[in-house]
Parts: structure tokens; sequence; C-alpha cells
């Protein structure tokens, strides 16, 4: 580590005592560490039992069982209709069973998605320009289905030499470029795919091998509000219900004037999200990305205005302005840590959790958020058959050159301890810092003071 830096701030929360520090107040990229802010802020902001709302509205007619007009998606940036838990296929499951209620069996209109709760910036500032073909890197919107992720498939052709055959999910919002090509049996599987900067293409290259599996990615979507519309459409389709318009985001038809009026829309059903524990736990103990992007655009519309990363922003230092956490202690891009414009001290982390533990609104909920080392999460593998496993709750922290572990763990006395640990800059292979990482909570785990 002589070419890398160490940021470390160690406390006991049963006495107060500063155990040990190492460039505490040193600025240091934190990556998924700056999760920690942000769900702290919108907890302090929301509560955690605080639940996102999407509602089904009609704008028509209905009569013989047909909607004469647009069903519309109404978000306010639930991120949990998706794979966890079956979550998104029981949504299209209650909303079908509304529309059935309704006396509507098929839709003589379009699907508008209704995103007006956000700004339409999916990306955040500082994003890298070579990974937003990334699930990691999904766009953030206030209508999400499936994480803003759409599968990819890469099959083999018929012969060697033929084209590789690409599949994507419909909604996606790219042009698909394929120069994927099938292999000789038994050769290496290439397969890779990048999105082209000056327009919505995506290009897969590579070679796959004949008689070989599929090669099966997610990649994130264009615009996550026509993606939305697109999947209720087939959810509704492969439930029986037609519909003969397209899937559309209501900015693309905000011009349209009918009868000098904008149509009265009716809600048919109101659904809402998991509690922001549920949604919390999620973030953290798996580093969700999209979702803590979400919330940051979540706390810019607290007030009743525009779901912004700059509201969202500005939200999350009035909390820690109050926890006595200095202005210059971070500097938040983005809500997720995937920004290397992003920048926190192990002190600003530590105060943060210490807060957190004291605040007995917060303290139980919190901490269940936190993958348990050995156990599950980001934190599965890792300190496991040792003191700390079972034990360390964490938050860890992985972009390139970056590590960061922060948390509280138990002493051999069962003292509470709250600890950050973030290096920057290194060379030697990541799995190394991890491990030094592991080995200080492992440390402190076999703390005695007898």
């Amino acid at each position: 580590m002589d070419r890398g830096t160490w940021s470390i701030d160690i406390r006991s929360l049963d006495t107060g005592e500063r155990l040990y520090e190492l460039n505490a107040g040193k600025l240091m990229m934190p990556a998924s560490n700056m999760k920690i802010l942000t769900l702290a802020a919108a907890a302090d902001a929301f509560g955690w039992d605080h639940r996102f709302t999407t509602t089904l509205e009609t704008s028509g007619t209905v009569s013989g069982g047909v909607l004469h007009g647009d069903l519309v998606a109404r978000g306010t940036g639930d991120p949990s209709i998706n794979t966890h838990d079956g979550r998104g296929e029981l949504v299209l499951d209650e909303w079908a069973r509304a529309l059935q209620a309704a006396g509507i069996s098929s839709i003589e209109g379009r699907i508008v998605g209704d995103d007006q709760a956000f700004d339409d910036e999916g990306l955040g500032a500082g994003w890298s320009w070579d990974y937003l073909q990334y699930d990691y890197a999904a766009p953030v919107g206030a209508l999400e289905f499936n994480e803003n992720v759409a599968p990819l498939s890469v099959s083999p052709g018929t012969a060697v030499g033929d084209a590789a055959i690409v599949k994507l999910a419909p909604g996606h919002g790219f042009s698909i470029l394929n120069h994927a090509v099938t292999g000789p049996s038994g050769s290496e599987n290439t397969i890779d795919f990048r999105r082209h900067l000056e327009r919505p293409v995506l290009e897969v290259t590579g070679l796959t091998p004949a008689g070989g599996a599929s090669f099966n990615r997610d990649v994130a979507v264009v615009n996550p509000t026509v993606y939305f519309a697109q999947c209720l459409k087939d959810g509704l389709s492969a439930r029986g219900i037609a519909v003969s318009g397209e899937a559309v985001d209501q900015d693309d038809i905000a011009t349209e004037v009918l009868g000098g009026a904008t149509p009265e829309r009716h809600v048919l059903v109101s659904t809402q999200s998991p509690s922001l524990l549920e949604i919390g736990t999620v973030l953290m103990k798996v580093s969700q990305n999209l979702y803590a992007e979400t919330l940051l655009k979540a706390l810019g519309a607290a007030n009743g205005g525009l779901g912004t990363a700059e509201g969202g922003r500005l939200a999350v230092r009035r909390t820690l302005d109050a926890w006595g956490i200095p202005p210059d202690a971070y500097v938040m891009a983005d809500g997720s840590g995937l920004s290397r414009y992003d920048y926190v001290t192990a002190g600003a982390l530590a105060t943060t959790l210490a807060h957190l533990y004291t605040d007995p609104r917060h303290r139980e909920a919190f901490m269940s958020t936190l993958a348990i080392a050995g156990t599950d999460g980001t934190m599965a593998t890792r300190l496991k058959g040792t003191r700390a496993g079972g034990n360390a709750l964490v938050k860890t922290g992985s972009i390139s050159n970056v590590r960061a572990l922060s948390g509280y763990v138990r002493t051999r006395d069962g003292e509470r301890l709250v600890f950050s640990m973030l290096a920057n800059g290194f060379m030697i292979p990541s799995a190394t810092v991890n491990r030094m990482a592991d080995l200080g909570v492992e440390i402190l785990s076999n703390f005695t003071r007898h």
C-alpha cells in the first residue's frame, strides 16, 4: 500500500472514546459507502415506514369492455417493481385484476408512462462512459421496472461463421448492431457489448461457440419510462388484456391537444411499495445503485418539488448539518458512490454511523439493513469462521482502485465499536486490500480491555 492511502476512524459507541485514527479527516473516494449518507438522510426525512405510490389511471371512456383512451402509469420512484420476491409479476397481476374489475378487457389506446415526479436526467454526475451499458449503471426514473435493465441473450447460429442470435427484451430503446459470430465448437466465448455515445446503439461483438450455451446479461435501458410502459403493455397482454396502442413516455406526447384540453384522468388502482426499511435492506445488503439514486431524487421531491439530484444533495446536507458533520467533510455527486466525483472522510462516515446508532428512531432499523459478515449480502463470503463472522454489520464499497468497509462490530467483551476504513489509489490486487480491511475488523472483534 505504499502508493495508496488509508483513511481510518474507529470509536467506541459505549464510551465515546476514539480508539484509532489514520488520516480520518482526509477526503477519500468512498465507492458504495456513499450509500450510508443517502439512506441515513432518506430515513431521517421520510421515516422507515415510508412507501412510494404508483397509480394506474385511465383517460377515456369504457364501453363494451373496451377502454377508449390511454392507460397511464404514474410513478413517484418505487424501485421495487422487479424480480425480488417476484414483486413485478405480483404488481402486474394486481393491475390486470383492477382493469378486469373495472370492466376493461381491452384497451384502444396507448400505455403512457407519467414520470413527472423526477427530472429526466437518468445518469449520475461523473459516471464513466465505458460502463453505462451495464446493469449497475442503470438510469434512474420515477417509473422503474426490473431495475431498469433488459435481459440480453446471445446464442450461437446454426453453423460456424453464422451470425450469432441476439435477443433483447422489448422496450430497451436501442438499435442492435450485431457483430457477434458463431465460433468452432469448444472455442472460448468472447461475447461483449458496448453502448455507443453518439446515439442509442448497442453493439454486440465476439465469438460464441457452436452448440454452446447462450450468453446472458442485463443491459441498462435507454429510457426507463418507455421500458416500464412496454413491460406493462406486455404484462397486460400476457394476462389477456390486449392493447392496440404503443408504449410511450408522456414527455413524447406532451404537445398533443385533444379538444383544447388535457384529457381528465381517473385513478383505477393505487399501489404501495414495500417500506423504506425493506427497500433500504436491499439497497445496503446487495449494494443496489439504482435504489440509492432513486432515494436521492425522492429526497429532492420530498417537499413537493421536482425530484432532482441537486435537490437530493441539498436535503442530505441539511440532515448532516443537523448532525454536526462539517460540509467540507464530504463531496456528494450521486447517491450510490458510483461516481468518482464523490469524496468523504472516514470521520464523517463514523460520525454518521454513530448518530444512527444513538438515535432510537434509527438504531435497529438501520443496523438491520447492513450486510452481516460471513452470512449475507456483499459480506456473505468474508470473515467466515472468525469472531467477526455473524457479528460485524457492514457496508462495503468497491470501484476501481477504491475499497471501503464501514459499520459496527462487538469486541470480545461485548463492547460496540463503530469503524470506517477507506483505501484509495492502490495498485496491488483489490482482494489483498479487502483482506487487510477484514483483518482490521477481525482484530477489533478480538479486542478486550481485560
